[in-house]
């Protein structure tokens, strides 16, 4: 492939697709799109001189010699059945990434949670240290003004997708897992299938480069404990070969910690994204960017600078105390860790809650059941498909159910379309509201933090 050729996206608003084509069209081809809805993330595309329609339709397709997508995308697609009865090439996702990557050093972070936040941290530690990486991560972050960047250096750092097994197609020089837990079980066919694939994209990792993966995880530890691979372990335990000692967690104003590698003290770090979970994926990015060579006063400066990426615990601070947290946890484990940075706040936690895809919550419907117990006052408004057909049993109503089991009283069924009413009615002055999923839940926090600022001392329904 040459840049004189025209490249056609199918779904090329998703979080992975839209960053690919991006750096595409920055290299010079000519790339065009298609996708169901309109998001900023196409409107930003469309920006840049991308063409992109609203709808699949095979005429879309018109003049393209290549057709990318990804496997979100069903056989049906009509753009999809006409790239391959006209005979185009059609690639996956990760090939194409592979054919932008496939001569420069790879950094590729896998996990079932935490990919985004660590991915970030490694790009933006290597963005300020001058080595112009080429990025990819799945939601935006400030410093790109998007979710992808074009660099001349020999780095690409990327997310590691293990949804649909992509990240096995991934050769990187610098491999990172973040954790392994029960999550994806559409795709994987038991627990033993998911740890298999992890422990594939580890040894997937080149002989020359080096692995990084938490110690905080059983599973992990038992993956890596005969590896060929150099393999180096983050942590908060002695046995790390990097870990964080003196741990302050400090709420909303972040964390410090002193950090030690090798068995040396490297001085104090401080971090303003939240949570003990983001000291351990700050530790990954420390790692890699010391294994590179950046200067250690330049990585604490930057750590102190970084903001994190959206969606990722962003803070509205409106009227009387309230304030709105927008996050993209959408799994049990995310959800807790999510919520314990507010444990200590003295504020009464509100939750919204938009379940995502009929299959997660169908296999992960008891953790749920288990995962709001630091929650006051919880809504659970509809499953987020995400191209999904609905399952037969499942429901939102299911999860209101199984966390009313756990004793709490507090829970409620809330439509989408009546989610702000609802709100209105029962936060009070001083609350902590949180809005989560990875749907499109989110595009709600902005319109809900305004309704919010109507919210007086006068208000003190439970």
């Amino acid at each position: 492939m040459d840049n004189k050729n025209t490249i056609h996206f199918i779904g090329i608003g998703g979080a992975g697709m839209s960053g690919i084509a991006e750096v595409f069209f920055r290299h010079g081809y000519s790339v065009q799109g298609s996708d169901i809805k309109a998001t900023k993330v196409i409107s930003r595309l469309k920006a840049l001189g991308i063409r992109v329609n609203e709808a699949h339709s095979a005429e879309n397709i018109k003049g393209a010699d290549y057709i990318v997508y990804s496997s979100c995308i069903g056989e049906g697609n009509p753009e999809l059945k006409e790239a391959k009865r006209k005979g185009i090439k059609v690639l996956r996702r990760i090939e194409a990434l592979n054919m932008l990557t496939g001569n420069k050093k790879l950094i590729a972070v896998s996990g079932a949670h935490g990919k985004t936040t660590t991915t970030s941290l490694i790009s933006y530690l290597l963005i300020k240290a001058g080595l112009d990486p080429t990025v990819f991560i799945g939601a935006d972050v400030g410093f790109l003004d998007g979710n992808a960047r074009y660099g001349q250096g020999e780095i690409a750092v990327t997310e590691a997708d293990e949804s649909d097994g992509s990240f096995l197609y991934l050769n990187p020089f610098y491999s990172v897992s973040t954790n392994i837990d029960m999550e994806h079980m559409d795709y994987y066919a038991s627990m033993d299938d998911v740890m298999t694939s992890y422990r594939r994209f580890i040894e997937n990792t080149r002989d020359d480069g080096r692995v990084f993966i938490c110690a905080e995880d059983d599973l992990l530890r038992a993956l890596t404990g005969n590896s060929s691979r150099r393999i180096t372990r983050y942590g908060f335990s002695r046995e790390s070969d990097i870990r964080a000692e003196n741990i302050e967690l400090m709420g909303m104003n972040g964390s410090r910690f002193d950090l030690v590698a090798e068995g040396r003290a490297m001085g104090r770090m401080g971090l303003s994204v939240m949570g003990a979970h983001n000291v351990l994926n700050s530790l990954a990015a420390i790692g890699i960017a010391m294994d590179l060579g950046v200067d250690f006063s330049l990585i604490q400066d930057a750590l102190k600078d970084f903001r994190g990426a959206e969606r990722r615990f962003n803070i509205t601070n409106i009227g009387s105390d309230i304030v709105v947290i927008d996050d993209y946890a959408h799994h049990p484990t995310e959800i807790k860790a999510t919520l314990k940075i507010m444990e200590d706040s003295g504020k009464r936690i509100v939750v919204v809650f938009q379940p995502h895809r009929y299959s997660r919550t169908k296999y992960l419907k008891e953790q749920f059941g288990s995962c709001f117990d630091l929650v006051d006052h919880l809504v659970i408004t509809d499953i987020y498909s995400a191209y999904e057909k609905p399952i037969d049993g499942v429901s939102a109503m299911d999860l209101c159910e199984s966390v009313k089991r756990r004793g709490h009283k507090n829970v409620y069924f809330v439509p989408k379309d009546d989610i702000i009413k609802h709100l209105v009615d029962a936060v009070r002055p001083g609350d902590a509201v949180f809005i989560l999923g990875a749907g499109d839940i989110g595009e709600m926090s902005e319109v809900i933090a305004k309704a919010l600022k109507g919210v007086c001392p006068d208000n003190a329904k439970a």
